[in-house]
């Protein structure tokens, strides 16, 4: 059985996005697979997704609605997950089979290397996979004290990457950034839409735009300057795997 996680909290996305991730592995794995999620919310969510509730953490409250809330997954035990255990946030499009995101270098850390800091050893935590209970000093230390990681680190993908013992990248072709990797440059940006690579796994929306406003050729932004070079053609093939 394959383990894949995600965690699901406030408003920001609403439950179609954790229904299409299910729908989503669904089709891209060959194996028995579960999807967990947590969340605070589970109304409208697919009958085979698992619902487990928000994993307690000691969050200060400026930021207990941030993605600092994905490291309460680090802590063991943590329901019935063991060996190695797949994360993807809600906002990816599967592309192609995942399965190998299983047999990659069995028992360690495992991360998308971080596309706006390809230089600097940090993972950006939209996939990874971690062995479940060896890492969870990870979690530890945060809880114990929030304030002196919260004052060093600006976001928890850089607090884990400094504290990693033992991790390595995902193939850098598995996953790419929708807006870093596959949106032209400008000014092409405003001619041809971004095209999907031969061997992309996964494609993470981090910030802006959402998978639904990059299909539909929008990319919000609030500074007029921005609508300058911040933009995005139709991309007809997310429709075809986010669905």
């Amino acid at each position: 059985m394959q383990t894949i996680i995600c965690i699901k909290w406030g408003t920001k996305y609403g439950v179609e996005f954790l229904n299409r991730l299910a729908s989503m592995i669904r089709r891209n794995t060959a194996r028995e697979t579960r999807l967990i999620c947590f969340t605070d919310d589970p109304r409208g969510a697919d009958p085979s997704i698992t619902i487990a509730p928000l994993p307690p953490i000691n969050l200060p409250d400026r930021v207990a609605w941030s993605p600092w809330r994905k490291l309460s997954l680090w802590q063991h035990p943590l329901l019935d997950l063991a060996g190695d255990v797949l994360f993807f946030d809600l906002d990816v499009v599967i592309t192609d089979s995942i399965d190998d995101f299983f047999d990659y270098m069995p028992g360690k850390f495992c991360v998308a290397q971080n596309w706006t800091q390809p230089n600097a050893q940090v993972g950006n935590t939209s996939v990874y996979r971690f062995p479940v209970g060896k890492m969870s000093y990870i979690f530890d230390v945060f809880n114990e004290d929030p304030e002196n990681v919260l004052s060093r680190f600006r976001i928890e993908q850089q607090y884990i990457s400094a504290v990693c013992n033992d991790g390595v990248f995902f193939p850098a072709e598995w996953c790419l950034s929708f807006k870093h990797s596959l949106v032209p440059v400008w000014p092409l940006n405003f001619f041809v839409a971004p095209q999907l690579p031969a061997g992309t796994k996964v494609v993470a929306f981090h910030g802006k735009p959402d998978p639904d406003e990059a299909r539909d050729g929008i990319w919000p932004v609030t500074s007029p300057w921005k609508r300058i070079y911040k933009y995005v053609r139709p991309t007809p093939w997310i429709a075809e795997h986010w669905r």
